[in-house]
């Protein structure tokens, strides 16, 4: 299946935010595209790239004890709630 994954706006939002470290985070579908993702990342961006492999059931489902400066979230739906970690 071909995905528009926005990986611009992704480097976009990372750059803006200023973030040294990055976790994304993906639904089980769009997981097999993560390495596509963190290397298109790290290729435009200085931050490091982590995969949170846990569940993501949509936006309310955000990691916790995340150790990152920013987090990205793919989904089926756009969705304008940003949290950035200071």
């Amino acid at each position: 299946m071909n995905y528009n994954l926005e990986l611009e706006r992704a480097v976009k939002e990372t750059k803006k935010a200023k973030a040294k470290s990055v976790c994304i985070q993906l639904p089980d579908g769009l997981k097999p595209e993560a390495d596509e993702i963190v290397n298109y990342l790290e290729k435009n961006t200085k931050a490091k790239i982590t995969i949170w492999l846990g569940s993501c059931f949509g936006a309310c489902d955000t990691p916790t004890g995340l150790d990152a400066d920013l987090l990205l979230q793919w989904g089926h739906n756009e969705f304008q709630w940003k949290r950035q970690r200071k």
